[in-house]
């Protein structure tokens, strides 16, 4: 019996032993647990933009040409000068004007006509303008109101208020155009005049003033010097500086995905941040070559500013900005970083980590801006993702974070 309980021990003790054997070498040869960086999927504001890099200029820049052959002044004004209508700009003292034979002063004639039938064309269109910006000032003046009852949404006041600055930009082009038909009628009537007065042995003029046709300022001057300049050779360049837009040079890839009414916003410039809306896509591309020799295919895309004047009161013409066109925002959204999403049989997935073991997760995604990624299923809220997997890294593996 003694005999048989000490068989028995030495069997218990040995299979112990071997137990033990092979919990060590599975245990030596088990694999290592994989590095990985880790990532805590959350719930806050995202958007989606694109950003390029664009300049101001300014909306209607007018260029002051001589009206007749002659001797130039030196123009006194300097770039940036400020300039209204009438305002004399420099002198040009004429050659001498011949008689008209029949024909010329007929053409003449015709000149001065068709310059009168523009500038009443022109009128209609203010007119018109008038109409469109006092209707979109009564409609945003009727939906602010409605607004301190939130009858409606912001976001159609917002809309209403960018169609009243967008008709009071129209009008005022409208205005400035009238300006100028009204000189070009002048500047024709005067040639008649000036040739009748020496076809009847008057004396003309020997100066011919040359005026500023808008208010605003000098954007440019073309001749610096006085000389002789030929009809219809510039000589000044005027515009209004606080009525800016922005152009921005984009990707014609990129291009298709703005429309009129796109947000964007607008910095890099020295100045706070200011809000812009698309105002034209331009529908005629033209080839670009990148800093690294390229060639790209671009658009042009105009900008209007919405921010208020005082906000960009030092921006002028032709300076640089960031333009960030907002493409797609929403203040709530579950979102995973973009490093750490994949494709795994054709669809999107991540490796999520629970009690230190990677498990292979597919999800659907829905927005990317290239930072993080919009998540619609698969995932929630505090899930652990790893950041960066390698090829190393396979469903079940066990982790280490770094």
């Amino acid at each position: 019996m003694a005999k048989e309980k000490r068989i028995t021990g030495k069997r218990i003790f040995w299979a112990v032993l071997a137990v033990l054997a092979v919990a060590a070498f599975v245990f030596v040869l088990r694999p290592e647990p994989v590095w990985v960086d880790l990532a805590t999927v959350e719930r806050g504001a995202m958007e989606v933009t694109l950003l390029e890099e664009g300049k101001t200029q300014v909306k209607d820049r007018y260029q002051v040409s001589s009206p007749v052959t002659g001797y130039l002044h030196r123009p006194q004004l300097e770039v940036g000068d400020p300039v209204i209508p009438g305002e004399l700009l420099t002198w040009v003292d004429p050659m001498p004007v011949g008689v008209l034979d029949a024909r010329s002063r007929a053409e003449a004639v015709a000149r001065v006509e068709a310059a009168r039938a523009g500038l009443e064309s022109i009128r209609q269109k203010v007119a018109a303008a008038e109409a469109e910006a006092d209707f979109a000032k009564s409609e945003y003046q009727r939906l602010q109101r409605l607004a301190d009852s939130r009858f409606v949404s912001a976001e159609q006041l917002q809309q209403a208020r960018t169609t009243a600055s967008r008709a009071n930009a129209i009008l005022r082009s409208a205005r400035f155009d009238e300006e100028v038909a009204k000189h070009e009628l002048a500047a024709a009537q005067t040639r008649l005049d000036i040739s009748a007065a020496n076809e009847n042995g008057e004396k003309p003029a020997e100066r011919v003033a040359v005026r500023s046709p808008v208010n605003g300022a000098v954007l440019n001057l073309s001749r610096e010097s006085e000389g002789v300049i030929q009809a219809g050779e510039p000589i000044v360049e005027v515009g209004d500086p606080g009525a800016l837009e922005v152009v921005v040079d984009v990707l014609s890839f990129d291009a298709v995905k703005l429309s009129p009414g796109t947000p964007a916003r607008l910095s890099g410039w020295g100045g706070p941040t200011l809000e812009a809306v698309v105002r034209r896509v331009e529908p005629v591309g033209f080839e670009d070559i990148s800093a690294l020799g390229v060639e790209e295919q671009r658009v042009q895309v105009i900008a209007d500013m919405v921010s208020p004047r005082e906000q960009w009161a030092q921006l002028g013409d032709g300076y640089r900005v960031d333009a960030d066109f907002i493409l797609w925002q929403s203040d709530d959204t579950l979102q995973v970083p973009a490093s750490a999403v994949f494709k795994r049989n054709g669809s999107q997935s991540v490796f999520v980590v629970r009690d230190g073991v990677a498990n292979l997760q597919a999800i659907t995604t829905g927005q990317s801006n290239g930072l993080t990624t919009a998540v619609t299923d698969g995932l929630g809220e505090g899930d652990q993702v790893v950041r960066h997997p390698g090829r190393e890294l396979s469903d079940g593996d066990r982790v280490r974070v770094r």
